[in-house]
């Protein structure tokens, strides 16, 4: 259990976040998963709980610290920014709300105010009208963090399964001219560090997929196996990493590949989110590697479409915050240990 709170940011409060952290609390606060503190938007957080059907004892603080006073017993909310509850219709001080709460929450887990931070779904179309300048939560948090953005490693995490997508959020035409064995090779070794440090892996097991169909076949179908990605590999082996590969994609992620690895490094984003979301949808985890915080958030956006319905599934943020408790724990240890 860990002594400090976690710092939830509110996500978009037109979105499913609101209710998502409201029925999590239902579930968590009788357990050891420690205290849990929402930044900002008690009104949201109120009207979400009515609209569908709780009955949420929530407790407004000065200081995250005074999270552990009320968790078993009530939500602890940090007192500040608030908004109009508008389920399904984001509105710009919802979006500014947003921003505010994922700002503060940041920086609540920096300064070790909180044990680690687990960030709720935004729309990052309406955060940009508020003034934010990121592609994304992950890259905002790198440039909080003074971390290069390509070190900012995105890892989505299920009971099944483990991905790491080598390129993210860029048209499937161009990831080809943006794979280099430097990122594959550093990528990588961020990964291994991760989950030896959060996760207790001792000696990590990592698959590395190919590109193209095959994995090339020697060739006959791409390049991008022999000329880029083998030498990664051999690189990573010789810094003493257990990877294999290059695997082919379509054979990877079979039941009895599976039990070969702890992680699979991809090439593309939808080559490692497939088959994540196939497996473990209601219980994916994203998990930012590579930054001096724990960061999660559930793999799963908005939804809009059925916020304040009172049927979004809690299982991706439940396992987001139970898997940020678990790392953050696991990293004190480490660094109490050395």
């Amino acid at each position: 259990m860990n002594s400090l709170p976690l710092a939830i940011s509110l996500g978009d409060p037109a979105g499913v976040g609101p209710e998502l952290i409201v029925r999590c609390w239902q579930t968590l606060a009788d357990t050891d998963c420690g205290p849990i503190a929402v930044v900002g938007g008690a009104n949201v957080l109120r009207r979400a709980a009515e609209r569908i059907g709780i009955d949420l004892p929530l407790a407004q603080v000065d200081r995250i610290a005074d999270a552990a006073l009320h968790w078993s017993r009530a939500l602890p909310v940090l007192d500040m920014a608030d908004a109009t509850y508008t389920p399904g219709e984001p509105t710009a001080d919802g979006a500014r709300l947003a921003l505010a709460s994922l700002q503060a929450a940041c920086g609540l887990a920096r300064s070790g105010e909180a044990a680690a931070l687990v960030t709720a779904p935004v729309a990052k179309d309406n955060l940009v009208a508020a003034g934010f300048a990121h592609p994304g939560q992950t890259e905002f948090l790198a440039d909080r963090c003074g971390i290069a953005p390509e070190d900012a490693v995105m890892m989505l995490a299920g009971p099944r399964l483990r991905t790491v997508p080598i390129t993210v959020h860029v048209a499937l035409s161009e990831v080809p001219g943006r794979l280099t064995s430097e990122k594959i090779h550093r990528r990588t070794a961020i990964a291994a560090k991760a989950l030896q440090r959060d996760f207790g892996i001792a000696e990590p097991r990592i698959a590395i997929a190919g590109l193209n169909p095959h994995a090339s076949e020697n060739g006959r179908f791409g390049s991008e196996e022999a000329e880029i990605i083998t030498p990664a590999i051999r690189v990573l082996r010789d810094d003493g990493h257990h990877v294999t590969g290059p695997h082919p994609g379509d054979a990877l992620f079979t039941p009895r590949a599976r039990e070969t690895y702890d992680v699979a490094v991809c090439m593309y984003h939808d080559q490692a989110l497939i088959p994540l979301k196939a497996l473990d949808f209601d219980e994916g985890v994203n998990v930012t590697l590579g930054l001096p915080i724990v960061r999660t958030s559930p793999d799963h956006g908005t939804a809009f479409d059925i916020a304040g319905e009172g049927i979004a599934d809690p299982g991706a943020m439940l396992a987001a915050i139970r898997m940020a408790s678990d790392c953050a724990a696991r990293r004190r240890e480490n660094e109490s240990r050395s």
